[in-house]
């Protein structure tokens, strides 16, 4: 039923319309595109969440970038933060390859799920409120359609806020975001890590070991 459900929750995504200013800025990016890209055929759609459907972590992104996932169709596919992002996830056994470049590259994820609290990419990667409250309604989905999640990751503030909003009660004092936070929230584990953007890796503030050590943190709460 899992499998069934996450398939029919891709098929509505990939329609969704909600958003006017996002999908404007999605279809043009996808019409005018980068120099380096010009060959192809961009996605240009809300991007789906993918992985194992019997998935006990679930990775939570920001939204899609605009000349990655809004490019291939796939989240941390095709840019510098899925470089570093599938490198990490293959180190740790959850990847049989560690890059991505395409949806039919024949990237498989094993006991991960991922996703991202917007699924179109915004401009300058700043979604709205108003268009994050949107997408939360398929992020509500997307947690009933993964009965075996034990662990949200959320990679950055934005997602840590979307994985909170998820919960029917949310703790007071509210759990800060931070690099290596954990709380336990209603059977769930939620970590924090940095976002695996180009901002954090390329100045260090987020190293592939300070990933690696988040990671671990993720396998062995998934029990």
């Amino acid at each position: 039923m899992s499998a069934a459900e996450l398939a029919k929750l891709e098929r509505e995504i990939v329609r969704c319309e909600r958003c006017p200013r996002l999908r404007e800025w999605c279809s043009e990016v996808a019409r005018t595109k980068r120099k380096a890209f010009a060959d192809e055929t961009y996605w240009g759609k809300p991007v789906p969440g993918f992985g194992d459907p019997q998935a006990r972590i679930w990775i939570l992104g920001l939204a899609p970038a605009a000349h990655g996932a809004n490019r291939t169709g796939r989240m941390f596919t095709g840019d510098k933060s899925g470089e570093f992002l599938y490198a990490a996830l293959h180190r740790a056994g959850f990847a049989n390859q560690p890059t991505s470049d395409s949806r039919d590259d024949g990237l498989m994820l094993k006991g991960v799920w991922i996703s991202s609290a917007g699924r179109c990419a915004p401009p300058a990667n700043k979604p709205t409120p108003e268009e994050l409250a949107t997408c939360s309604a398929w992020l509500d989905r997307e947690r009933k359609a993964l009965p075996e999640v034990r662990v949200i990751l959320a990679l950055g503030a934005i997602a840590w806020d979307a994985a909170l909003a998820l919960l029917a009660t949310i703790p007071k004092p509210r759990p800060k975001f931070s690099h290596g936070a954990h709380v336990e929230l209603g059977g769930l584990q939620l970590l924090g890590s940095y976002h695996v953007s180009q901002q954090n890796t390329f100045t260090g503030k987020l190293t592939p070991r300070m990933l690696d050590a988040v990671l671990a943190t993720a396998q062995r709460r998934r029990a």
